[in-house]
C-alpha cells in the first residue's frame, strides 16, 4: 500500500515538473511574442523646438508612413525651456522601451557639452538620421567679399563680425570650427534667431555668417546674398560654382542635422524595428520631395541606427572640444 503511493507520488510530482516546464516555455515564449508584438501603444516624439519649426515640420514629414508600417500613432510632445533640457529631462523619466522617441537637433549636444542638462550622451542610441543639411559661409550680395581667398585676405585683415542666431549654437560653434581650421580670428554678434540673422546680413550690420543651405537657397539663386563656401564634404548640387572649404585646405564640415534618438538601454530588437520603419518612412515619395524641395539629397540626407549612433558620439565630442575651447561650458 505505501509503495504504491510512493509510486503515485512520484508520478504526481513528474507531472507537477513536466507541466512547470511546459508553463515556463510557454511564458518565455509569451515574452517573446511581447517583444514581437512592439509597438502595442502610440509612441511619443519628445521635441524641444517650437511647433511649425524645422524640428516639427520634417518629423510630421515621415510619421504618416511610419504609422502605417508599425500600426501605432506617433504623437509629437513638445517640452521646451532651456535648450534640450526640458526635453531630457522628460525623456530621463521615462522608461526605455522605445515608446519614447527624442527628436534631434544639434541644441542637445551643445546641452550636454555645456552641462546644461541631466542627461549624458551615453544616455541615448541613436534611432535614424532624417536629414543633413550643410551650412554655407554667406555674405549679402554687394560685398566686397566674392571668394574663398578674399574671404581669408578679409579675415586676416581683421576679426569680421558674424552674425549667430545665439552664442554656443550652431553658427557659433561651426564659425569657431573654420575660423580655427582657417587661422583667422572672428567676433559673433547674436540675433536670438536665424531670420534676424539674415536680415542683419541683407543691411550691412555684420559681415558674414553660416546659413543652412535650406535656408539660403532660394536667397542666393535670387542674388539677395552670396555664398563664399560650403563647409561639407561634398558640393551642393543647386551651387556647383560654391567651393567646399575642405578643397581650399580647411578640411570643416558643419551641419545642421535632425534625427531621432531613445534611450540607452532600449532592447536592441525594439532599436533595430523602430529604426527599420523609420528609415522606410524616409524613403517614400513625399519625405524624398520634402529634401529635395530644400536644396538636399535624400540618399546622403537617411540612415539607420548604426551609422547614425556612430555619427552622433563622434559629433558630441568634436563639439564638446570646441565649447570647452571657447570657455563656454558651465554657462
Amino acid at each position: 500500500m505505501n509503495g504504491t503511493r510512493m509510486f503515485e507520488g512520484r508520478i504526481s510530482l513528474r507531472r507537477a515538473v513536466a507541466t512547470g516546464v511546459a508553463l515556463a516555455a510557454f511564458g518565455l515564449a509569451g515574452s517573446a511574442l511581447a517583444q514581437d508584438d512592439f509597438p502595442t501603444k502610440k509612441i511619443e516624439i519628445v521635441s524641444h523646438a517650437a511647433p511649425g519649426g524645422g524640428t516639427d515640420i520634417t518629423a510630421r514629414m515621415w510619421m504618416d508612413a511610419a504609422t502605417a508600417e508599425l500600426g501605432q500613432d506617433f504623437v509629437i510632445v513638445y517640452k521646451q525651456g532651456g535648450g534640450a533640457r526640458s526635453a531630457h529631462e522628460y525623456a530621463m523619466s521615462k522608461e526605455a522601451d522605445g515608446y519614447t522617441v527624442v527628436a534631434f537637433t544639434p541644441t542637445h549636444l551643445y546641452s550636454i557639452a555645456r552641462g546644461n542638462s541631466p542627461a549624458s550622451i551615453d544616455d541615448f542610441t541613436g534611432l535614424a538620421r532624417a536629414m543633413q543639411d550643410p551650412s554655407l559661409i554667406v555674405v549679402r550680395a554687394d560685398s566686397e567679399i566674392e571668394s574663398y581667398d578674399q574671404m581669408i585676405e578679409a579675415s586676416k585683415e581683421r576679426a569680421l563680425n558674424w552674425g549667430v542666431a545665439q552664442v554656443g549654437g550652431t553658427e557659433h560653434i561651426g564659425i569657431a570650427r573654420w575660423a580655427d581650421a582657417a587661422g583667422v580670428e572672428f567676433r559673433v554678434v547674436p540675433f536670438g534667431s536665424g531670420g534676424e540673422m539674415i536680415t542683419a546680413l541683407r543691411s550691412g550690420a555684420i559681415d558674414a555668417t553660416l546659413a543652412n543651405v535650406s535656408e539660403a537657397l532660394s536667397q542666393i539663386q535670387n542674388g539677395e546674398l552670396r555664398a563664399i563656401a560650403v563647409l561639407a564634404d561634398e558640393k551642393v548640387e543647386d551651387l556647383p560654382d560654391v567651393p567646399t572649404a575642405a578643397e581650399n585646405g580647411h578640411d570643416v564640415s558643419v551641419y545642421t542635422t535632425r534625427g531621432y534618438m531613445v534611450k540607452a538601454g532600449t532592447p536592441p530588437e525594439r532599436v533595430q524595428k523602430l529604426s527599420d520603419a523609420l528609415v522606410k518612412a524616409m524613403q517614400s515619395d513625399r519625405f524624398k520631395e520634402y529634401l529635395t524641395d530644400s536644396g538636399l539629397d535624400p540618399d546622403d540626407s537617411v540612415a539607420g541606427s548604426e551609422e547614425w549612433d556612430a555619427q552622433l558620439k563622434e559629433m558630441y565630442a568634436e563639439e564638446k572640444a570646441v565649447i570647452d575651447r571657447l570657455g563656454l561650458a558651465n554657462q
